[in-house]
């Protein structure tokens, strides 16, 4: 598979505007450009680190007084920032795609009384919302042709796509290398065959590593 990192959400979002696949408008900024993004986006609106996972690194802002706090909090830890328009959806799609094909799709759900699928409280805790695994042939065409199309421009290893489904269409939201697989989650529907398909390709690309030919 193809090792190389490719969870810095900025890289992304130039490959998939480049390629003319569907995302959230997104506005890549410095901590100069506040004000310029003001002038951009109305409020409220999401701001992201590049490289944050799990919904860390990942902050609603919904006035000014707000922005200038959270902007000096992220730009503590990283140079760029991404902000992109709050779009509220009661979940969010992750297609599991691998070697070039849809693997899974399930539904995240956000978790209760907030808008992101996982909650970080204060005190350490982590609350998470609901999930709902369905076979591929369930899930919208339009769906998965949108994963299909943003992961294969990534490469042919194992991706997760998160896309959002709204009113106006179907948008990325980020492709996940080494997406997680979970006991009863993302193996709802394919159960252990989910796992001996990982590792048939493991092995194939192993083998084709050292000269020899997969076995398939």
């Amino acid at each position: 598979m193809n090792c190389r990192t490719r969870a810095n959400k900025v890289y992304l979002t130039e490959i998939l505007r480049a390629h003319k696949v569907p995302i959230l408008e997104t506005v890549i900024i410095r901590k100069t450009d506040l004000r310029r993004l003001e002038k951009r986006l109305p409020y409220p609106f999401v701001l992201k680190v590049p490289d944050g996972s799990f919904s860390r690194g990942v902050r609603k802002v919904t006035d000014p007084e707000t922005l200038r706090k959270v902007a000096a909090e992220l730009f503590a830890d990283s140079d760029l920032l991404l902000a992109q328009p709050y779009c509220y959806t009661p979940f969010d799609w992750r297609i599991g795609m691998l070697d070039r094909q849809p693997l899974f799709a399930c539904q995240y759900f956000m978790s209760s009384n907030h808008w992101q699928i996982v909650r970080h409280l204060d005190n350490g805790r982590v609350l998470q919302g609901g999930f709902r695994t369905i076979p591929l042939h369930e899930a919208p065409t339009l769906v998965l042709q949108t994963a299909v199309r943003a992961a294969n421009l990534i490469g042919d290893g194992l991706y997760g796509v998160d896309l959002k489904e709204t009113t106006e269409g179907v948008f990325v939201v980020e492709v996940n290398d080494n997406p997680n697989i979970d006991r009863g989650i993302e193996d709802g529907v394919m159960g252990d065959a989910l796992y001996e398909t990982v590792l048939r390709s493991l092995i194939r690309r192993v083998e084709t590593s050292h000269g020899r030919p997969g076995t398939g």
